[in-house]
Order: C-alpha cells, then sequence, then structure tokens
C-alpha cells in the first residue's frame, strides 16, 4: 500500500524540481527525502525517480504517480472534511502551531473563538522558526502561523499551487524598545539611533532572522553598537529592557503584551524593516468547519485576504 506521507513527499519533489529543495522547503535533510522516496519506490514496484551524480528527476512513472498523489491527497483531505461537515456547528480538535510571539499575540484571539463552540477543542503548540510549514505540509497540524523576513515564503506561496491556501495576517514592523525611565523614551522626542550607539543593545543570536534584520537597519544609519549580550528568545530580551540592563530593536509582535517598565518607540521614516505574519492550512482543511473556525479568528486579528 502507499504511504500517504511518502506520496505527499512525491508531490513536492515534482512541484520543487530537486532533492534538496524539498528537502529545504519541508525542513527534512536530502538524506531524509531521499530514502523516503526510495520506500515510496518499493511500495510502488517501480523507479520513481531516475538518479544521476548530480541530480534525480521523475521517470514517466513518477510522473503518473505524482499527478495520482495530488488526487489522492486532496480526496482523502475532502473525505475528511465531507464527514467533519455533517456536524451542525465545529466540533473535534483542531491542531495549530505558531513561533513564540505569535503564540502569545494571537491566542487571546482563538481562545476567544472557542467560547462560541463549546464542542470545538484547540491545540496551540509553540514551534521554533521553519518547522510551521513543515508540520502543515506534512499534515502533522492543521493551522501554522509563520513569520517571513526575506521575502522566501512570499516567493513560495507565487509557487504554491492549490495545496497550501495563505492568509497575510500582519506586517510586523521592528521597533525600538527602551526601559521607560531612558530619556530617549519621550514620544515627542524623534528617535535618534546613532545618539544611542553607546548604549548596551540586547540582541538575538546573530544566526536568528530578526538579527539579521537588526543588524541590517543598524548598518544603514551608520550604528554599529556593542552588543551587552545575545539571548535565545525574544520575551528574554524584553524582560531585561524592562529591568533596564540595555535597550532592543524587536518586532512589535514581540512587544503586544510587554512590561509596563518599557517603552516602544517607532524607528525614524525610511526604516520600515519588517517580517511578514501569515496563516497557512492546506486548502481542503480550510473547508472543514472546526478549521475555519480557527483560520476566521486569525484573520479576525490580523485581517488580510487569503492567497492560494
Amino acid at each position: 500500500m502507499l504511504d500517504l506521507h511518502r506520496l505527499r513527499l512525491l508531490q513536492e519533489f515534482a512541484a520543487r524540481g530537486s532533492i534538496a529543495r524539498t528537502a529545504a522547503v519541508l525542513g527534512y535533510t536530502p538524506s531524509a527525502v531521499s530514502q523516503q522516496l526510495a520506500a515510496l519506490e518499493r511500495e510502488a514496484g517501480t523507479a520513481l525517480l531516475d538518479r544521476s551524480a548530480r541530480r534525480a528527476e521523475l521517470t514517466d512513472a513518477g510522473r503518473r504517480l505524482a499527478g495520482h498523489a495530488e488526487r489522492i491527497l486532496a480526496m482523502v483531505e475532502e473525505a475528511e472534511t465531507d464527514l467533519s461537515a455533517e456536524a451542525t456547528e465545529p466540533a473535534g480538535r483542531v491542531v495549530a502551531t505558531a513561533f513564540p510571539s505569535a503564540a502569545i499575540a494571537f491566542a487571546p484571539a482563538l481562545a476567544r473563538s472557542l467560547r462560541a463552540h463549546p464542542r470545538l477543542t484547540l491545540v496551540l503548540r509553540q514551534t521554533p522558526a521553519g518547522e510551521g510549514l513543515r508540520q502543515v505540509r506534512s499534515g502533522d497540524v492543521d493551522v501554522a502561523i509563520v513569520d517571513d523576513w526575506t521575502s522566501r515564503l512570499a516567493e513560495e506561496i507565487e509557487l504554491g499551487g492549490s495545496i497550501l491556501t495563505w492568509y497575510h495576517l500582519i506586517r510586523d514592523q521592528l521597533v525600538l524598545v527602551l526601559p521607560r525611565t531612558h530619556p530617549a523614551a519621550a514620544a515627542s522626542q524623534p528617535v535618534d539611533l546613532r545618539a544611542l550607539r553607546h548604549e548596551p543593545w540586547l540582541a538575538a543570536p546573530a544566526s536568528e532572522p530578526s538579527r539579521q534584520a537588526v543588524d541590517r537597519l543598524l548598518a544603514a544609519v551608520g550604528v554599529a553598537p556593542p552588543v551587552l549580550s545575545e539571548f535565545e528568545g525574544m520575551s528574554t530580551i524584553v524582560s531585561l529592557v524592562a529591568r533596564g540592563i540595555g535597550i532592543a530593536i524587536l518586532p512589535r509582535l514581540a512587544v503586544a503584551a510587554a512590561d509596563r517598565r518599557i517603552a516602544v518607540r517607532d524607528l525614524p521614516h525610511g526604516l520600515d524593516l519588517a517580517r511578514d505574519v501569515y496563516a497557512v492550512a492546506r486548502t481542503a482543511s480550510v473547508r472543514r468547519p472546526s478549521v475555519a473556525v480557527i483560520v476566521t479568528a486569525l484573520r479576525a486579528a490580523g485581517p488580510s485576504r487569503p492567497r492560494a
């Protein structure tokens, strides 16, 4: 019997054209993708990929099975949707995932949506960056809130076809975060980042997309501040700013439920670096009443149009 998860991998390979790109999109290693596709070949009883030292491409049988896979996976989810639609109101369990600051920011809207649907339960998980999209594609979760600092996801959306539906929730601007007692915290004064170059700056690790965006922003205004320390987790940085230990530049979403001891200042005009925040779900699952309730709640909290 053909494994549905492996069929989804084959479908993604057909769309991406390489094992490396398939692995990058789904969050696996190339070796894991190759092994799973080899297992699917054994299940199918025929070669699906024509492999060489430098690349792999679909055989005729592989192309035919990839076409079947798209229809099979859509039919499976449509069957699940049809059965769940028999209920007069949304019921059952929906699993959602979000990066930490989005989980905190959107959890109240999701919790409020559950009050009107007592037979509906939600599991909201916090997931490291890059994991949410893979989990939606693999069917491990129903809805993911994901962020994009580099327009990479925007490109994925344009290539995505009909398997996933995307909802742009917010454009999350970078803001300056200061202790409320800091002289620059006064709203009447324009922010001058150059005047803050000798402050103790706090930042995420250099590998984090948010840190890379901050570095680009500061370099653009000629500021290269010394970083007092690097801290994993934006909530940790916010707590340190609240204690007067330093200042930081963070996405506004990270300070949505911030400590009263901090002040949040918009950056000077023209320094509009931001991340885009999306909700994403499999297109077939959005038609399930239970998933539709969660998507609707997210869109109400950050309204925009879907992109499929």
